[in-house]
């Protein structure tokens, strides 16, 4: 186990929904911790968004004045940026949450998650290989996300990490996949303890506006309609933001165990875990809690008629009638399981939201 406390540990995407949250939750916990924090701050969705997480963590931080957060705007696309980064940091552990995310986004703009998703990921690695020829021994652990987007078509529910994810449907998932291969292929050459965590489709206060939760209450309120794709016969694993966070922040102590094989090379200390609710929720069942919880928090007014403003219509490419997490592995590992209901998570959500662009 690796204590946190006093440990510099660098976010990615820190700026991001996840990395943000991460972020706060860390300086909340622990005294005398260092992070360091990089994004692009990219315009892919509303940077004032982005802005407002980051104001939140300077404000806790003013509350723990023996840690520090150091907020660099760069690309881990970029090289030389990523070099000048661990040269001038002593890492204990990294956790790469950047990336572009988003399954439709990677049909119109491709070049995006290679960037990001691949030339990013590569250069992490590299920075954490090379951060054994140091005299401080190196990153102990390096954590990155991955996406439940990898089982693709993949019929056998509920989705295990023992299955096999060789069929993507988007170029997204492709590249989450390419994350976890080339994280395998570093911790077998080079022995550096990596975990890849497959989330599930994460919602909550201050989210990406581009999940459907934040689209479906920015169109209705705007009295436009709202979409529901395989005529309402989707089910997602929606996971509540501070249960991922919670995953992460015990994965990030327990690096999978270095060991030598009988060949006399490394056993690679390499892990992959699901975090989920381990209760995927039918689409038109979330629809009417989110409904429900925009009206309580006056988003919407009591009145508004939601049948008009839905359409039914046919599955969209890249996407996947259900998603449902095995959390059986990250309970016996971690012991925890996400457990947040959803009407709870939505209703923070809603709250939000309205304090946010309504106050």
């Amino acid at each position: 186990m690796l204590s946190l406390s006093e440990k510099k540990i660098l976010v990615t995407g820190a700026a991001g929904f996840i990395g943000s949250n991460l972020v706060l939750e860390l300086i909340k916990r622990y005294d005398g911790i260092n992070i360091v924090g990089i994004d692009s701050l990219n315009e892919y969705y509303d940077v004032s968004i982005k802005l407002w997480r980051l104001e939140k963590i300077s404000k806790e931080l003013e509350t723990h004045p023996a840690s520090s957060f150091v907020f660099l705007k760069g690309n881990i696309a970029d090289k030389t940026v990523i070099e000048k980064l661990f040269n001038d940091n002593e890492f204990d552990i990294v956790v790469n949450l950047a990336a572009q995310a988003g399954v439709r986004y990677s049909i119109i703009n491709p070049d995006a998650y290679i960037e990001s998703n691949i030339i990013g990921f590569y250069n992490i690695l590299e920075a954490c290989r090379h951060s054994y020829d140091s005299a401080w021994g190196g990153v102990k652990h390096l954590v990155y996300a991955s996406s439940s987007s990898v089982y693709g078509s993949n019929k056998k529910v509920p989705y295990s990490t023992d299955d096999k994810v060789d069929n993507p449907v988007s170029l997204y998932a492709a590249t989450k996949k390419s994350n976890e291969l080339f994280a395998h292929a570093y911790s077998k050459l080079y022995n550096i303890p990596s975990t890849g965590l497959r989330f599930f489709t994460v919602y909550g206060p201050a989210g990406r506006p581009d999940m459907a939760y934040f689209g479906f209450t920015n169109k209705l309120r705007n009295n436009e309609k709202i979409q529901i794709f395989n005529y309402g016969n989707c089910k997602r694993d929606f996971t509540y933001i501070d249960d991922i966070v919670e995953g992460v922040i015990r994965v990030m102590q327990q690096p999978p165990k270095k060991a030598i094989g009988e060949d006399g090379l490394p056993v690679p200390p390499y892990a992959v875990y699901n975090i989920g609710n381990n209760t995927p929720v039918n689409l038109m069942d979330f629809v009417k809690i989110l409904s429900a919880e925009l009206v309580k928090a006056g988003v919407l007014p009591v009145d508004y008629d939601f049948d008009s403003h839905m359409e039914l219509v046919p599955m969209q490419a890249g996407d996947v009638p259900v998603t449902y997490a095995d959390t059986a592995p990250l309970e016996q590992s971690f012991g925890f399981k996400p457990a947040t209901p959803l009407r709870d998570g939505l209703r923070n959500f809603a709250e939000w939201y309205k304090s946010f662009y309504m106050c």
